[in-house]
This record gives C-alpha cells, structure tokens and sequence, in this order.
C-alpha cells in the first residue's frame, strides 16, 4: 500500500518562495511516475510537474521557468521547490504516484496524497 504525505505549505508574499516536500511510503515500482498538481476553488485540478522514473520532468507552462520538480536518490521523497510566487499559484497542492501514463493527467494517476494548502498574497 502506498501512502503519500505533503508538507511545507503555508502563506507567503508574492515573489517568496516555498520548497514542497512529498514523502512516499510502500511499495513504488521502479517504473512509477510522480506528479505534483494543484486546485483551487471552483477550478479544476491542475497538473503542475512530474518526474520519470528515467528522470525526464515537464512542466504547465504557467509554472515553468519558476517551480523545480526532484526527487531524492532513494525515490522516497518528491519536492517541488516554488520560486517567484503569485497569488495565482494559490491552491491546495497535491501529491501523486503511479501513472499508468507520465503525464499531467490527473486521471492517469492512482496514488494522491492529501495535499498541502498554499496562499500566495
């Protein structure tokens, strides 16, 4: 059984920064693919990254250039380091794993943890 656990939300300033860590417990095949994604009231889930097995990342265009997905060498912990923040970044961020296809899909994924709330203002 997997179980995924986020931390390191909180409130910050436009422009701050925030590093999200997602720890992974149970069994992670060697092929799985992790994700980060993101919602805020009244919108629909947002794929923000994801990591490969292989190592390979992309990215919502939204974010990219300013968020950094990475993952440990154990393959034990997943982080998203968010810099320049936005108020539009606000939203609960979630944690997944094991897609049947890596992609910002949030319906390809079948772990979640359950989330960390992030406030931009």
């Amino acid at each position: 059984h997997v179980q995924l656990v986020e931390s390191g939300g909180g409130s910050v300033q436009a422009g701050g920064s925030l590093r999200l860590p997602c720890a992974a417990s149970g069994f992670i095949h060697s092929s799985n693919c992790m994700g980060w994604f993101r919602q805020a009231p009244g919108k629909e889930p947002e794929g923000v990254a994801r990591f490969a097995s292989s190592g390979t990342t992309d990215y919502a265009d939204s974010v990219k250039g300013r968020f950094t997905i990475s993952q440990d060498n154990a393959r034990k912990t997943l982080y998203l380091q968010m810099n320049s923040l936005e108020p539009e970044d606000s939203a609960m961020y979630y944690c997944a794993a094991d897609a049947v296809v890596c992609t910002l899909w949030a319906s390809s994924y079948k772990y979640w943890g359950q989330g960390t709330q992030v406030t931009v203002s």
